[in-house]
């Protein structure tokens, strides 16, 4: 195959998982918007755990039907990522409690630079100007999408930091370890999912208690509720399966930046479906300057010393022995 034919089949397949990741992300939030606000099922971080419970269905029919072939991901590494992906979902659903919407949004922007500064220190990755300056246009225009009220407490700001940090953690982890054990997505979601699904669905009753007061076992089930689940966790094995495709195939940066593709198509659908404030002019200009910068950073970071890691070449005693014989041969 000439590179041409592979540069234009890595191509489709770069389009095929983002719009992947785009279709069950949007989908599943405007799912999950509706068993919410329409049912009143207000269980966040047991609804997470029903999700990876299926992820995990999913992953042993694929296994036992040999899609999926064994590997290996140490106890230790295991252990420390379900630790920081719990505390990223357990995170971001107390800030959404404990936080105004505006600044819920300004904490979700922060993921950007945060995931950016774990590159930066533990990849030895390098930015070009471009890159860097395209990734602030793309926070501008979100920003200017979003954030409307801003009030900050205690409280609401320690919880927005544990989920930031803990989020950008995670999905350094996802592309990290994916490249380090040589790890399929399906392989480290086969890993990852039933020891999420056992944690959250163990912890999560008691917590969704404490943020919302009410049990799960209370709930009034229907059968458009109980449809409704179904679907949101049918939909979430794509959302979980194409996020650790997006990030093993690009970076967490990249999957953030261009992620924000999903908040514009959000707001754009929350208006035709639920049209509830419409489409002001200040979100229009939002949506096209984040768009401008996705479209900027996608070129700026795929050029020459767009995104690389930094190589520091120190001469070795080998070569400072060799050199010195070059010399005193000369002489």
């Amino acid at each position: 195959m000439s590179p041409a034919s592979r540069a234009d089949k890595k191509a489709a397949a770069d389009a095929g998982a983002w719009m992947f990741n785009v279709v069950t992300s949007v989908g599943i939030i405007i799912v999950n918007k509706a068993l919410m606000a329409t049912y009143g099922f207000s269980f966040a971080t047991t609804l997470t755990g029903l999700h990876f419970a299926t992820t995990t269905l999913m992953t042993v029919v694929l296994r036992w039907l040999g899609y999926i072939q064994p590997s290996h991901l140490p106890f230790r590494e295991l252990l420390k990522f379900v630790l920081v992906a719990n505390f990223s979902i357990v995170g971001m659903n107390v800030s959404l409690m404990w936080n105004s919407v505006g600044f819920y949004q300004i904490a979700k922007l922060s993921m950007i630079p945060v995931s950016c500064l774990l590159e930066v220190v533990l990849d030895k990755i390098q930015y070009s100007r471009d890159t860097k300056l395209s990734i602030t246009v793309v926070l501008l225009g979100v920003g200017v999408c979003t954030v409307t009220d801003v009030s900050v407490n205690a409280r609401g700001f320690i919880a927005a930091f544990v989920a930031v940090w803990s989020t950008s953690m995670q999905q350094y982890y996802v592309h990290q370890l994916q490249r380090k054990y040589s790890l399929s997505s399906f392989n480290l979601l086969g890993h990852t999912a039933p020891a999420q699904a056992g944690t959250l669905l163990l912890l999560g009753p008691f917590l969704d208690y404490w943020l919302t007061n009410r049990r799960i076992d209370a709930y009034d089930y229907n059968i458009a509720s109980v449809i409704f689940i179904i679907l949101s966790c049918t939909i979430a094995v794509g959302t979980n399966l194409s996020q650790f495709i997006c990030i093993g195939r690009f970076t967490a940066v990249s999957f953030q930046v261009l992620g924000h593709m999903k908040t514009i198509l959000v707001l754009v659908l929350g208006f035709f479906f639920f049209g509830k404030e419409g489409l002001r002019m200040q979100v229009v200009i939002g949506m096209v300057i984040a768009v401008i910068g996705m479209i900027w950073y996608s070129n700026a970071s795929s050029k020459p010393r767009g995104k690389e890691r930094r190589i520091h070449s120190l001469p070795t005693n080998r070569q400072q022995k060799h050199g010195s014989l070059a010399e005193s041969s000369g002489t």
